[in-house]
């Protein structure tokens, strides 16, 4: 059994991104630029986009945060994204979600320009991802891939099992795992709440992608021996026992289903990681696309 290592592969993709940047201001080029809008006072989106800025800062990024309330308006929010938009210093941005309810999240997705859209949610990049287009591939699917195709897990002919089916994981990677290239090639079966007969797929599964936010919902009868386990989900179990108040699992039972598993993903330490590292990686190929639409006008 192999540990897909989040934390050391979204290090070492860092340290290249870093390489880079440091050749750009070698050569002094505009080095890029990502911006995080966030609106309200979320604790944990707070500590996700905190996180971001510090992930810029180690590799060398320029980064904004744009901080907004939490009685923000629909039209407040949507000109800051104009402003956006139109700010030729700004590669990319981000808008962290969730919003308050006043607020229509399709709309404001929407309203990003898809060039800057370094979290690859506008439909226009969805839409580029579905046909094999190059686009911005949304960050935590990005970064399955790319520990897939670091750690040489074989894709090609295998059956996999996405469970859940949201438009940020779950949906992008059955057409990701899908798709002609490495990884992918694989025969998918989109599994979601109305699914009957889970365990009899989930079974049968060479690969298991599972993005549902329950506690160790996977089970070590629903997995056959050898499976790729890749583990999305992220929650915090109360337990007053431990110091924080709290400690974080997954989808999996990590402790049997690892017995089992040829590959998997931990948690903490596996998929986590690797979701800031292919945001990092996104905003700087939006860097490298405006460098070339610059040259060629």
């Amino acid at each position: 059994m192999v540990i897909l290592d989040g934390k050391k592969t979204s290090n070492d993709i860092k340290n290249e991104i870093k390489a880079d940047v440091d050749k750009m201001k070698a050569n002094n080029e505009k080095v890029p630029h990502l911006a995080a809008v966030i609106v309200g006072n979320d604790g944990a989106s707070l500590t996700y986009v905190g996180s971001k800025v510090r992930a810029c800062e180690r590799v060398g990024f320029e980064s904004t945060m744009v901080r907004m309330p939490n009685t923000t308006s629909e039209i407040e929010l949507l000109d800051k994204i104009e402003e956006l938009n139109d700010n030729d210093d700004i590669d990319g941005f981000i808008v962290q979600l969730p919003l308050p309810p006043q607020i229509n999240t399709q709309k404001v997705l929407l309203a990003v320009n898809p060039d800057k859209d370094v979290d690859g949610f506008h439909p226009t990049n969805f839409g580029k991802m579905s046909l094999d287009m190059s686009t911005f591939i949304p960050a935590t699917p990005f970064g399955i891939l790319e520990l897939m195709d670091r750690y040489g897990v074989e894709t090609k002919g295998k059956h996999t099992v996405v469970i859940g089916r949201s438009h940020i994981v779950g949906r992008p990677m059955s057409i990701l795992m899908g798709r002609k290239g490495f990884p992918g090639n694989s025969t998918v079966t989109l599994t979601h709440s109305h699914t009957k007969n889970i365990t009899q797929i989930t079974s049968q599964a060479d690969i298991i992608i599972t993005a549902l936010g329950v506690p160790g919902f996977l089970k070590a009868e629903m997995v056959k021996d050898d499976a790729v386990i890749i583990d999305v989900g992220i929650t915090r179990v109360p337990d007053e026992s431990r110091e924080r108040g709290y400690y974080i699992t997954g989808d999996v039972d990590f402790d049997a289903v690892s017995k089992k598993a040829s590959f998997i993903t931990p948690v903490p330490g596996g998929v986590g990681p690797m979701t800031i590292a292919m945001l990092l990686k996104n905003t700087l190929l939006a860097r490298e696309r405006h460098r070339a639409m610059s040259k060629s006008k």
